[in-house]
């Protein structure tokens, strides 16, 4: 029985034959010009999944081959095997140049590599990783461009097939390479040109905590490979794919322990998902390997505000300010800590540090209208939440909070157009709707109000407060059967809600019901509602 090849594969094989082709022929800049590569019939250059890339020695993985077969994975439609040979021709060109000018395959043929990458071809790095594609080789080959360890693996993968021994090397935040022979060493920053830089440098930038078994040091290409899958689960956490995210980000961790970056990498997924306790986890082992790291204690400390823990958050992130001075985000989220423990003075000293290092953030701006709120000074509060606005268009809750100054004020038919404001740029903000309910009723605009309560129900249907006030627009409407249905619905899910036993009370009574409005009324009064006294007598006088 036969079987057929999908549309994807058989372009792959089609490149594939075309390649052994013109290897074949010697076409252009063939690599049967100059003969052999260094990694010729290297177990890794064999290699069809990753799965078998880790199943070999460290000397027998092929980098450049383990980068497309990744590439492979993360677009069906890279051609890995076009790319493979798209760097034999890289390799084969800067042997010939070596050879041209008289120079051994040693320390010496940095500057011939440099050349060649960086002015020839016009390589350029780029200076934040925000687009998960600049992480593959594919694409680096493609743009010439990339960041620190995209970079880094195009070098080790030239130097690998050159037969030049050179070593990638992390420290946090970081990646280079380094050429050591044993009695030449030096560092190439492939971010710059490929120029030579001290360990210092690199020791005194990135903080490099002492002691480490792996920062600094000289990785195999199997650590190499544990630092890319780092920046792999980085990327596929960027378009949405967790699950491949975190495995990953464990195949990191199980090839690096010692790798700070990726624990701390996924404990952010973790806490994304809300499962706190294991992002703890992860980020305190983090912070055992790499103690001088800030950013993992301000994501730790937002795990214990996540829990409600907010005396433990603002230790962790005083901790996390005292290592790093500069960090805004550390005093924004110090200052959301303050807040939450109703420290507004403490809270507004740090919002006004963190404007002086990030004054462009929205959110600085949306607490500072927070804590004018509470401080009860509305105008200033407004101020900030329209500046919030300016710096970011749609952020809904800053539109809520504009809406709540109007509401403190009685001005409703403003507080309604910015709740309404908030909705059109957060359709699902159950808050915004429900507020938007609540300031119809207050004009006494039922049949609006019911709407938007109905489409809160939608969103979040185990809110008892909500159907609460759907019973009570039913019940100012006088439509007393859905009244009731919605008052009994908000006490199946909470039955000591005194707000729907008064008004079953004060429906019943108006049914004509007396006894079971006597029983309502007694467990709101019980419950510490003030019922109206005269709803009260009226009800047992006719017990």
């Amino acid at each position: 029985m036969l079987f057929e090849l999908g549309e994807t594969q058989m372009k792959k094989l089609s490149i594939y034959l075309l390649v052994i082709c013109a290897v074949c022929i010697g076409l252009g800049d063939s690599p049967l010009v100059a003969g052999p590569l260094a990694n010729n019939n290297k177990p890794g250059t064999y290699a069809r999944s990753i799965e078998q890339i880790l199943k070999y020695n460290s000397k027998d993985i092929d980098l450049g081959t383990a980068a497309m077969i990744i590439s492979e994975q993360w677009n069906d439609d890279v051609l890995g095997r076009q790319y493979i040979f798209e760097l034999d021709k890289m390799a084969h060109k800067i042997l010939r140049e070596l050879k041209e000018r008289g120079r051994n395959i040693d320390y010496k043929a940095i500057d011939v590599i440099n050349d060649y990458l960086y002015s020839e071809l016009g390589f350029t790095a780029i200076e934040t990783a925000d687009d998960p594609e600049d992480l593959f080789l594919h694409s680096v080959l493609d743009n010439k461009r990339g960041y620190c360890l995209s970079l880094s693996v195009l070098y080790l993968s030239l130097a690998e097939r050159i037969g030049l021994e050179l070593y990638g090397v992390v420290v946090p935040g970081h990646f280079f390479v380094r050429y050591d022979d044993g009695d030449v060493r030096f560092n190439i920053e492939t971010t710059n040109g490929g120029s030579i830089t001290n360990d210092e440098h690199y020791i005194e930038k990135f903080n490099v905590p002492q002691d480490s078994d792996l920062y600094m040091k000289s990785l195999d290409k199997r650590q190499t490979l544990g630092c890319f899958f780092n920046n792999l689960g980085n990327s596929y956490s960027e378009i949405g794919n967790i699950e491949m995210a975190m495995k990953a980000l464990e195949k990191s961790i199980e090839i690096n322990p010692s790798l700070a970056e990726s624990r701390t990498n996924l404990g952010n997924i973790y806490l994304s998902k809300g499962e706190t306790d294991f992002a703890i986890d992860l980020y305190q082992s983090a912070l055992e390997v790499n103690p001088n790291d800030a950013k993992v204690y301000n994501n730790l400390a937002n795990a214990y505000m996540q829990k409600g823990w907010t005396v433990r958050a603002i230790k962790f992130y005083k901790l996390s300010q005292s290592l790093d001075s500069d960090f805004a985000d550390i005093y924004r989220n110090l200052a959301r800590a303050y807040i939450a423990n109703k420290n507004y003075d403490e809270a507004l000293s740090q919002l006004n540090k963190a404007e002086i290092r990030s004054p462009k953030d929205p959110v600085i701006y949306y607490f500072l209208g927070e804590i004018y709120v509470q401080k009860e000074q509305l105008a200033e509060a407004i101020y900030n939440y329209e500046k919030a606005l300016k710096f970011k268009a749609d952020y809904a809750e800053a539109y809520c909070g504009i809406a709540f100054c109007h509401n403190i004020n009685g001005e409703v038919d403003d507080e309604i157009y910015f709740y309404k404001k908030a909705i059109s740029v957060k359709p699902e903000m159950t808050a915004a709707i429900v507020n938007l309910g609540n300031a119809y009723f207050s004009k006494k605009k039922f049949e609006a109000a019911i709407e938007q309560y109905k489409k809160a129900i939608m969103l979040m249907n185990d809110d008892d407060r909500i159907y609460y006030n759907l019973g009570a627009a039913y019940s100012n409407l006088k439509l007393y059967p859905e009244a009731i249905e919605q008052y009994v619905k908000t006490l199946e899910i909470n039955p000591q809600n005194a707000d729907a036993h008064n008004g079953l009370g004060f429906i019943y009574y108006n049914q004509g019901k007396y006894r079971t409005a006597w029983k309502h009324l007694n467990k709101a009064k019980q419950l510490g509602y003030n019922v109206d006294l005269q709803l009260y007598d009226a009800v047992k006088s006719r017990l």
